[in-house]
């Protein structure tokens, strides 16, 4: 229509409500999803809940919106993962694509979102937002790994925006910014310095509000932050995704003994 500016894309939704079934486990009463993301539910592990989101299809591309949301009802267990990486890809559209996720945590619940790499194709233009909501008894564990270009390749344009609130109060609001396109300096000193794989772990547990944790560098590319309530922030920078891996995972190694 005249007038009307009409962007090419796919839009899909996918939603998980996870419960306390009153038998020691969780029930997934909701758990829909379209178009290229599809949820799948797999053996429970004791109280927790476990579910893999797949794509379906190469995404998301230039112009797609893509929305993956989940709430966590007080009691329940849930633990989310991806069957494979994502791949932001250029698409016929010369729009931004959009990968939203919304997470709600109930006091009493837990969820821990453990989602494969985000990798950032070269020409590709991605906008990544993760809200997430904690109760004030809720515990989380959240990880985000991204990773700049595939092997040989430059990467695309990837702004990341990670909001968290925990009983109402907002411990963490911050964005990235990096490829082409992006202010000046997210590859130097005081940005990546020549990495390719940047991530962070955020843990909300009660029990941080009466032993918070202690801030330190872990190694060289690594350090762990305490936030404002019961919740702290690791940051590491790696220059590939088996590495931040493994940075990561001994990072959560390292918060588990010592709370």
């Amino acid at each position: 229509m005249e007038g009307m500016t009409v962007t090419a894309g796919v839009r899909a939704v996918a939603r998980i409500v996870a419960r306390d079934d009153g038998r020691g486990g969780t029930a997934l009463p909701v758990l829909d999803s379209d178009g290229p993301l599809a949820l799948r539910r797999t053996r429970a592990s004791g109280a927790e809940a476990r579910v893999v989101v797949v794509g379906a299809m190469s995404g998301p591309l230039g112009g797609d919106h893509f929305t993956v949301e989940a709430d966590v009802e007080p009691g329940a267990r849930l633990r989310v993962g991806s069957a494979a990486a994502t791949i932001a890809l250029p698409g016929q559209s010369k729009g931004e694509a959009r990968y939203d996720v919304r997470l709600s945590v109930a006091d009493g619940a837990e969820l821990h979102w453990l989602p494969e790499q985000l990798i950032s194709a070269r020409g590709s233009d991605l906008y990544v937002t993760t809200r997430v909501d904690v109760g004030a008894g809720g515990r989380l564990v959240l990880r985000e790994e991204q990773v700049l270009g595939r092997v040989g390749e430059e990467p695309g344009r990837l702004t990341s925006r990670l909001s968290v609130r925990v009983a109402d109060r907002v411990v963490l609001d911050q964005e990235l910014a990096c490829g082409p396109g992006a202010p000046g300096g997210w590859d130097g000193p005081a940005g990546l310095g020549g990495h390719r794989a940047v991530g962070q772990l955020l843990v909300v547990r009660p029990e941080f509000d009466e032993t918070p944790v202690t801030a330190r560098v872990l190694g060289e590319h690594a350090a762990v932050m305490p936030l404002a309530g019961p919740a702290a922030l690791v940051s590491a920078v790696a220059p590939d995704a088996l590495r931040l891996r493994r940075l990561l995972d001994e990072a959560l190694e390292l918060l588990d003994s010592v709370n």
